[in-house]
């Protein structure tokens, strides 16, 4: 009976770990990343850094007519061939927010030039369009603001509002409380100008979670860390379940070809998701997911509980939506998983003989976790996370099943609005 009862607590921990160790191979093969996440060599690095810095002194020249720029002042779009990316941003009362954001722009290590900024006002009642109008008479970069028009709402139409007027064949997306790093479109234009043996279609980039105040940051760090582990491996082995919307890019003419958002507009959530699930039916190919630090976006952790619920519930409300299957299989793997060790400490503390099945259960628990988090955290610099992985286990069976099941109502609010 003993045994019975042990093999069945092993099940979803044996099948979990092994899951796991089978995506740490997609996080490091080549379909899956840019570069090594543990880092290629200094010579390669070079290498690569100088073949790019030519590539790009290619398509530039130094005065600002032989490059398509308009004068001084004037926020015409670049023109000439030297655009790479248009970066297109939703804002919704983000005065507070959007001016970090503008500077961490202003920052990038990728010609100005060769990148342009628009941002879709969600009908903000904080004066954000006005910090932008006035931000875009001094950025070197091109900045334009478009509004939404009355009736249109949400994340999705911001986003199909302002593709529609982007110049470039490539977009980049980010949220306007994100900061990225120096580095980031930089490392985006070394991965697409790279000759592969597919096109590239959609980009996933690492996300990291800065501190939000609260006492349960490195617990959410880790989490965070775990879900971008998860996305990148499922990429790797050509299963895409996640990534993230802070953090993500993908040709103009394939979001075009594949209907956009479309098919899922009245949805609030899943404008990351959705896409990559979209563009992965037609071009299973043409997914990656962008290892490198330089490419790292930090956003900020949710600062107190109830609004880590209610960002919870909104990611978990596009779950039934799903049209594959990989995500549902995944997420009720790590559900089952975290559930049965949450009883097996249980049962094991009045029934002894229960406590070596329940610690072998634990341990595959920990190797597995372990296993695919040490890559993903030396890229987003955090190992000392790693600190917060029991706190987080003893949490974590709970807290999923009650944003699982708070989720299946479809219902929350954000950003002032009761979304359904």
């Amino acid at each position: 009976m003993v045994a019975l009862a042990g093999a069945a607590l092993l099940l979803g921990p044996v099948l979990y770990a092994a899951v796991l160790g089978w995506l740490r191979g997609g996080i490091s093969s080549p379909a899956g990343t840019s570069r090594d996440p543990c880092g290629a060599s200094l010579r390669s690095k070079k290498e690569e850094g100088l073949a790019l810095e030519s590539s790009l002194k290619a398509t530039s020249s130094p005065s600002s007519q032989e490059r398509g720029l308009a004068p001084q002042g004037s926020r015409e779009v670049p023109a000439g061939g030297n655009l790479l990316f248009s970066i297109l941003l939703a804002a919704r009362d983000e005065v507070a927010t959007l001016p970090h954001l503008l500077q961490a722009l202003q920052q990038q290590t990728l010609p100005p030039h060769q990148f342009e900024v628009i941002i879709a006002d969600d009908h903000s009642a904080d004066g954000t369009a006005a910090l932008v109008a006035a931000a875009a008479l001094q950025t070197p970069y091109v900045l334009r603001l478009i509004a939404l028009p009355p009736g249109a709402t949400g994340k999705k139409a911001a986003l199909t509002a302002a593709e529609a007027q982007a110049q470039a064949a490539w977009v980049v997306c980010t949220d306007a409380d994100c900061r990225p790093a120096p580095g980031w479109l930089y490392a985006y234009a070394d991965l697409v100008q790279r000759p592969g043996p597919t096109p590239l279609h959609f980009i996933s980039g690492p996300v990291r979670l800065t501190s939000g105040g609260a006492w349960f940051d490195a617990l959410l760090g880790l989490e965070f860390a775990g879900l971008v582990g998860v996305g990148a491996g499922c990429i790797g082995r050509g299963r895409p379940t996640m990534c993230n919307g802070a953090n993500l890019a993908f040709r103009r003419a394939t979001f075009q070809e594949v209907g956009g958002y479309a098919d899922n507009q009245g949805l609030a959530s899943g404008d990351d998701e959705f896409l990559l699930h979209k563009i992965h039916q037609h071009y299973p190919a043409g997914i990656r997911f962008l290892a490198d630090a330089r490419a790292l976006v930090d956003t900020p952790a949710p600062a107190t509980l109830r609004a880590l619920l209610r960002q919870r519930v909104r990611w978990a409300s596009k779950w039934p939506h799903y049209r594959t299957s990989a995500p549902r299989q995944l997420a009720m793997l790590v559900l089952a998983a975290n559930t049965s060790l949450a009883l097996g400490l249980v049962a094991a503390l009045p029934y002894p003989p229960l406590r070596a099945w329940v610690a072998v259960a634990w341990a595959l628990k920990l190797v597995g976790d372990v296993w695919l988090l040490a890559p993903m955290l030396r890229l987003l610099q955090r190992r000392r996370w790693l600190a917060a992985w029991l706190p987080l286990q003893l949490l974590y069976a709970p807290y999923a099943l009650a944003v699982g099941l708070a989720g299946q109502r479809g219902s929350y609010r954000w950003k002032g609005r009761q979304v359904h």
